[in-house]
């Protein structure tokens, strides 16, 4: 299992840059107005891919108690994301937060338990 994660910590800035012109959701199905936001400008759907990427990576790592509660951890920020609608800033501290969290997780429960 740490051979899995390290290779996906290893891949994971090949899977964000072959990924940056798209967000972590299709954005032709995206109706709220935060969607059609991140999918419009640049710097917030790299943030939501590189989100996205870190939590999956963080999900395959944590036991499965670990992992419902992060999955509830997330149904809640994204409540939180989606009620910056539109505004920019709002949804950018939204993920630099949330960004940070799981950066936290990751070195706490994943990378500081290596060797891999």
């Amino acid at each position: 299992m740490k051979k899995q994660i390290l290779s996906s910590l290893l891949l994971m800035p090949f899977l964000l840059f072959s990924q940056t012109h798209a967000a972590s959701y299709s954005c032709k199905a995206a109706k709220l107005k935060v969607e059609q936001q991140i999918c419009s400008e640049r710097s917030l759907n790299d943030a939501d891919v590189r989100l996205a990427t870190t939590y999956q990576i963080i999900l395959h790592a944590l036991p499965m108690g670990g992992r419902d509660a992060e999955k509830d951890r997330q149904f809640q920020w994204l409540k939180q994301r989606n009620s910056c609608g539109a505004n920019t800033p709002c949804i950018k501290r939204a993920y630099a937060q949330r960004q940070q969290q799981l950066d936290q997780l990751l070195q706490q429960r994943v990378l500081s338990h290596g060797p891999f």
